[in-house]
């Protein structure tokens, strides 16, 4: 871990399923989502005190019009999102998010910002460094795919990897979750299924991963930190 042992533990996903899970607190232990909402409204009041400071009440109410646009929710989300990807220089941040939607989004938003930023500063631009760039190091980020053992949860994964590849930004491993060879179970139904997981697993060990972690399927969820510390 980095300076002061701070974790950020955040996610993008609407469900607040992570701080169910973590079920708990732990000293450096920040656990919270990006919510869509909130940065929006945060977005707005700062554009507000700071663009529209000196307007007046008529041209006020306008740009908070303007503000209203789905494109203001995109701005704050990437907003918040190259925030925490830049926490990264003094804490451990850990990022949830999902195979699609705002994934894909914030990685076109964060694509064309970098685009955009070495377009505007032309020749000082090895000076700068924009949130894919922070994506594409190595040493900085290392992006974890998740999937079950079944055939859409892994094609999804991978397809997602093919996105981040072409963003030239190489996934550090794959984790597949609730494996139920972990298991060592010798039920005749659950053997069967588990033939089924064993080729999604060689699929992913045939060239889809560099490397590969595999969890077992728990009969009770992995709930709070003294469980989710049994599964390392």
């Amino acid at each position: 871990m980095k300076r002061g042992h701070q974790v950020h533990l955040t996610t993008t996903d609407p469900a607040a399923h992570v701080s169910l899970v973590v079920d708990g607190s732990l000293d450096g232990l920040v656990v919270d989502r990006i919510d869509p909402g909130i940065e929006t409204a945060r977005y707005i009041e700062k554009v507000m005190a700071t663009k529209g400071r000196d307007l007046d009440e008529a041209d006020r109410a306008l740009m908070r019009e303007d503000l209203a646009s789905p494109c203001t929710e995109e701005v704050a989300v990437f907003q918040a999102f190259s925030r925490i990807v830049a926490e990264a220089r003094s804490a451990f941040v850990v990022m949830d998010t999902a195979p699609t939607g705002h994934t894909l989004l914030l990685l076109d938003a964060t694509g064309a910002y970098h685009r955009q930023m070495t377009q505007d500063m032309g020749p000082v631009q090895g000076r700068i460094v924009t949130p894919l760039m922070r994506l594409q190091d190595p040493d900085y980020t290392k992006v974890i795919l998740v999937a079950l053992p079944e055939t859409t949860p892994v094609s999804e994964a991978a397809s997602l990897q093919d996105d981040l590849c072409r963003a030239k930004i190489e996934p550090w491993a794959w984790v597949v979750n609730r494996s139920l060879a972990q298991t060592g179970t010798t039920d005749p139904l659950l053997q069967r299924r588990i033939r089924g997981e064993a080729a999604q697993i060689e699929r992913i060990r045939g060239g889809l991963a560099q490397r590969l972690y595999l969890l077992p399927f728990l009969a009770e969820p992995p709930v709070g930190i003294p469980r989710l510390l049994a599964l390392t």
